[in-house]
């Protein structure tokens, strides 16, 4: 499941990002990667334990708290901290595949997140950059992901992605990975799908018995496949 997640951030919000980010110091986007990740990756990044990162960072998961879709979507149990990061003309990010735990060190003992899902948040406007898209391989094929600013892509951090070499202009990103309530990725289809059509419904009949039970059929399949 790929799926697009519009207006995580107001346009405000994705200036004063931009205007932080353009005054951070950025290092070797490398720092994060595994060893295979490490032969792919060329871009900048800022450390985990820059301030700039976690201030912004933070500012990302408030976006979040409040954007019902994105929950609807992922219902994550552990959100591994946003980190951002810079491509520049020449800059890509060759076929990979993320690590299948990471480390939340922001927290003592170290946490693990099983990465179940990828998040790329877009800052940069499509027009502001050439190349950049990111690339995800499915069983439908490939999908090529640009979106405005302020957007985000959720899609299976098991799939084989890539981020295309940047021809023109600068990409910048949040990125980071989640650990859903919802191991499996059909049973989290089911219950969006089972959302939305609550959602519909009490928008279009309001007063309609169905809403209820609905409900509840929703809540009974969470109380059974999920893991908290």
């Amino acid at each position: 499941m790929i799926l697009h997640v519009p207006a995580v951030l107001a346009p405000a919000e994705v200036v004063e990002f931009r205007r932080r980010l353009a005054q951070a110091d950025w290092v070797d986007g490398r720092i994060t990667a595994g060893h295979q990740s490490a032969l792919a990756k060329y871009n900048l990044q800022l450390p985990q334990s820059d301030s700039v990162a976690k201030e912004l960072g933070a500012a990302v998961l408030t976006a979040l708290d409040r954007h019902s879709f994105f929950f609807a979507a992922a219902l994550p149990r552990h959100i591994f901290p946003p980190l951002f990061n810079r491509y520049s003309v020449g800059h890509g990010f060759r076929n990979h595949i993320d690590n299948a735990i990471r480390y939340d060190t922001s927290v003592q003992p170290p946490r693990p997140v099983r990465t179940d899902l990828s998040v790329t948040l877009f800052l940069s406007s499509p027009e502001d950059y050439d190349g950049g898209e990111l690339v995800i391989e499915s069983s439908w094929g490939l999908h090529k992901v640009k979106l405005p600013a302020g957007d985000l892509v959720l899609y299976p951090a098991t799939s084989v992605h890539r981020v295309e070499t940047v021809t023109r202009g600068e990409r910048l990103a949040s990125f980071f990975w989640l650990q859903s309530m919802i191991r499996d990725a059909g049973e989290r289809q089911i219950l969006l799908e089972l959302d939305q059509a609550i959602r519909k419904l009490s928008q279009d009949r309001p007063d309609h018995p169905a809403t209820i039970e609905l409900t509840g059929v929703y809540h009974n399949l969470l109380k059974r496949w999920a893991q908290v």
